[in-house]
């Protein structure tokens, strides 16, 4: 896709990213390419192998814990408030295509969908990509018990998600991912921003600038010569060097694209206050509404006679 064209949807496919699981490394995932405004699936059918853990003690920001429940519901509605859809069938297979671009996704219940890319987040068997491994690089066999098994290669896709097979990532905590849920959490979050890259390069950006961050700064911060648009353009053209074929044209439409992109992250205090209350009351709406109510009630007992 050229530099010189907006950021959208491709058409040729229902969606751009088809994310497989809604775990905590499916929704971790979704999040990044959602908010990079890439049309983003998650089929999930409630399997993920954190529903097999009684009580979470070590996920970070939660002092005493978090049942799973709560902590899904969370993570799904986190996912679905950054754009994503999520659909509640299971995966059977992927394919290719007869054009050989992107793939055709089919599943137990509902209707069968294309997508360009697919991000695979989910610990299953993973026999739904077979169809994809014709080298058979895929899956290794073991020896037990006299008899051979075939299991998905732990170790086939790198560290940030990329495989041999072009437009499919494995976000699955396999291997030195690990097995915590906040570790799949942090995989899935890698994963999706190299997505994310990948988009941005068939956008036409190159090499130098494809990297891409998501987060918010105060707006107090563009102060000298940061508030300048000129010093936004000198950044950019220092970093993408000389080595590029973009012409001028190309060049200045993706140079100011970036730059809309980059000063739309920083927030007024008036916005920074006006996003924290939209936080904490969305994180009310997973709270226990009895709960919730004696704790309003304790901080009314606790307030002085004649509010002094």
């Amino acid at each position: 896709m050229s530099p010189t064209e907006s950021l959208h949807t491709d058409s040729a496919f229902d969606h751009d990213v088809v994310i497989v699981g809604g775990g905590p490394a499916g929704c971790a995932a979704g999040v990044l390419t959602a908010r990079y405004d890439l049309d983003t699936v998650i089929f999930d059918r409630g399997r993920s192998s954190i529903q097999r853990c009684a009580h979470l003690e070590n996920y970070l920001g939660f002092p005493a814990g978090i049942d799973v429940e709560t902590l899904y519901g969370l993570m799904h509605d986190h996912a679905e408030a950054a754009g994503c859809e999520i659909v509640s069938d299971l995966v059977d297979s992927l394919e290719r295509p007869d054009d050989g671009r992107g793939f055709v996704v089919s599943v137990q219940e509902g209707t069968q969908v294309t997508a360009r890319r697919v991000i695979a987040a989910t610990r299953y068997d993973g026999e739904y990509m077979r169809g994809l491994d014709d080298d058979a690089a895929m899956f290794e066999t073991h020896e037990h018990d006299g008899e051979e098994h075939e299991h998905f290669d732990k170790g086939y896709a790198e560290s940030d998600g990329t495989t041999p097979v072009d437009g499919l990532f494995i976000a699955s905590p396999y291997g030195e991912t690990g097995y915590q849920a906040s570790m799949a959490a942090g995989h899935g979050t890698r994963v999706g921003i190299t997505v994310v890259e990948a988009v941005r390069r068939g956008r036409g950006y190159p090499e130098p600038v494809t990297n891409y961050y998501d987060w918010m700064r105060r707006e107090a911060e563009l102060d000298g010569e940061w508030s300048d648009r000129s010093r936004w353009r000198e950044y950019f053209d220092d970093r993408l060097g000389d080595q590029h074929e973009l012409d001028e044209e190309q060049l200045g439409r993706l140079r100011e694209r970036e730059i809309d992109r980059r000063l739309a992250t920083y927030l007024t205090e008036d916005e920074v206050d006006r996003r924290r209350e939209r936080g904490h009351k969305r994180l009310l709406e997973h709270l226990d509404d009895d709960i919730v109510l004696e704790a309003a009630r304790e901080i009314e007992a606790e307030k002085p006679i004649g509010g002094e």
